[in-house]
């Protein structure tokens, strides 16, 4: 019986050492809280450390620049590049912050310009100096054909999607659901800008727009003329309580032979596309294996060979 009792204190002892450990090996919330303020930067120079590099360097120099180039942009252009910003989906980038894009752009071109033609005039100082006015446009100007391209590849993705996304719309609202539950839905399955507007738009009726508001703006931020057709449909039908479904149905009916229109005079213009690398690459080719002994030939008759 000693033996028992003995065996049973020594195992309860076992399992309170252990218990004990396990506890103590649990971080008080406390503690942890302070270690995490531990391990902060302390001062102001290790706050600005811990940014990346190019936060570091390039980012005041851009602002600097686009206080400066904001001075001598007329308002009106920075109007319409606003538009542009938004038309590209970048809305997050401030138009002062762009413009300071560009006026770095413009001190790097002018910079490689002039090492350019400094590297192909042999130390030319004259052609050197010729390379930074070049430069300096060619680099002023690159984000402008960055933004526009990057706006067209944003609307042609979209106006590429409307047809499937506007089918989806029209089975959803004729399965059962509301129309702003449909656009949820194509959310869901459907990916790229189009579904990032509808997203949008979709936010903004949550926080209080009304749909006509909420697809106004995505109009404004889309340079598809389909798509403005389409908004302009549904925000009239909305209005005159028209049935959604047979709206949403002719619209489709009619982006679908929209694009077959387009697939048409694509492949209609494709002989005359094809005729470029035949005229440009194919035919000289041709003429050389097929005139090159006649013309070897007659020179060499000629005395000339």
């Amino acid at each position: 019986m000693e033996a028992l009792l003995l065996s049973v204190l020594v195992g309860v002892g076992v399992f309170f050492v252990f218990w004990s450990r396990a506890l103590g090996g649990r971080l008080d919330p406390v503690q942890a809280r302070l270690q995490q303020i531990a391990v902060r930067a302390r001062n102001l120079e290790e706050l600005e450390l811990q940014r990346p590099v190019s936060e570091r360097t390039l980012k005041p120099i851009i602002e600097g620049l686009s206080r400066l180039v904001a001075r001598f942009y007329p308002a009106n252009t920075v109007r319409s590049l606003q538009l542009k910003l938004r038309r590209a989906g970048m809305d997050t980038v401030a138009v002062e912050f762009f413009l300071g894009v560009k006026g770095f752009a413009a001190i790097v071109g002018a910079v490689a310009g002039a090492a350019i033609l400094n590297l192909m005039s042999n130390g030319d100082g004259t052609t050197t100096l010729l390379g930074v006015p070049l430069g300096l446009f060619l680099g002023f100007m690159a984000p402008d054909l960055y933004l526009g391209n990057k706006a067209g590849g944003r609307n042609k993705a979209i106006l590429n999607a409307l047809a499937d996304a506007l089918d989806l719309l029209t089975i959803s609202v004729e399965a059962g659901l509301g129309f702003d539950a449909a656009i949820v839905k194509v959310t869901e399955k459907l990916k790229g800008p189009l579904s990032d507007e509808f997203k949008r738009a979709a936010g903004e009726q949550r926080v209080g727009k009304s749909r006509g508001e909420a697809l106004r703006g995505i109009s404004g931020r889309v340079d598809v003329k389909e798509f403005k057709n389409f908004i302009s449909a549904i925000i009239q039908a909305d209005q005159l309580g028209v049935s959604m479904s047979k709206v949403l149905r002719i619209q489709s009916e009619q982006l679908r032979m929209e694009r077959r229109q387009r697939a048409e005079v694509k492949a209609a213009r494709a002989p005359i596309l094809i005729m470029l690398p035949t005229i440009g690459c194919i035919f000289p080719s041709l003429f050389i294996v097929i005139l090159g002994p006649a013309v070897l030939s007659a020179m060499a008759s000629c005395g000339t060979v």
